[in-house]
């Protein structure tokens, strides 16, 4: 997947000086990043439409939109999908596998100066979560 989505990138990268009229990238970053983060919105809540109509081929087609959107903007701001990768990798060193870091602290055991220990991938599906108000 981080290949494609590498091919995805350098592509974007490549296209964004093309010419607005034949190039949708190009036209798309023309029009500055708050028209590439509504697009992002967009394509999100079509996925989360898609999925709660139970339409798995409408979440596909709407999930490679949303991804290239995300792609679009990351290029636009400069980051890189390795830096991504490695913040994904941090969060996992840190909490395991989790949909995001919680909004509260923490407490995380260390076992060695500015090391933490590994903790396993953890299942999230079923759990209830509860917003603070």
């Amino acid at each position: 997947m981080t290949d494609s989505i590498d091919r995805l990138y350098r592509a974007v990268l490549a296209a964004r000086d093309l010419d607005p009229a034949r190039s949708r990238t190009a036209k798309l970053m023309q029009q500055g990043t708050g028209k590439m983060a509504k697009k992002l919105a967009e394509e999100a809540i079509e996925v989360a439409i898609d999925a709660v109509g139970g339409d798995a081929q409408a979440v596909v087609r709407e999930s490679a939109d949303l991804i290239y959107n995300l792609t679009v903007l990351w290029a636009e701001l400069d980051v890189r999908p390795e830096d991504v990768w490695a913040e994904m990798e941090r969060r996992e060193r840190l909490l395991g596998i989790a949909e995001k870091l919680p909004k509260s602290p923490v407490k995380v055991a260390r076992t060695a100066p500015g090391r933490v220990p590994e903790r396993p991938i953890v299942a999230v599906e079923g759990r209830t979560i509860r917003k603070r108000h």
